[in-house]
């Protein structure tokens, strides 16, 4: 986000206060409104957001984090591709 960009946002929150879900590889925060405030782990590594929005209301959080305490991002498949075993005709 450009830096002369002001964002109302809700509240700023720990990362530490948050919910990773491993499987969605998302944070979750509860919201007042009853749901709860939602980022991809994806938007945080590359660092092109760090505002978690509510899908039920109009409220946004700042998420406070350090990159390097991120959970890493999965292998690639090209790894796992060049193990895979390949039928050859006799």
């Amino acid at each position: 986000m450009a830096e002369d960009e002001e964002i109302a946002v809700y509240d700023e929150v720990e990362i530490e206060d948050m919910t990773y879900d491993e499987a969605r590889q998302i944070y979750h925060y509860p919201c007042p409104c009853g749901d709860r405030f939602e980022i991809a782990l994806m938007d945080l590594q590359d660092e092109s957001n760090d505002i978690a929005v509510c899908p039920s209301c109009s409220l946004m959080i700042r998420v406070i984090f350090d990159q390097d305490n991120l959970p890493k991002p999965p292998p690639d498949n090209a790894a796992s591709e060049t193990t895979q075993q390949v039928p050859v005709a006799a």
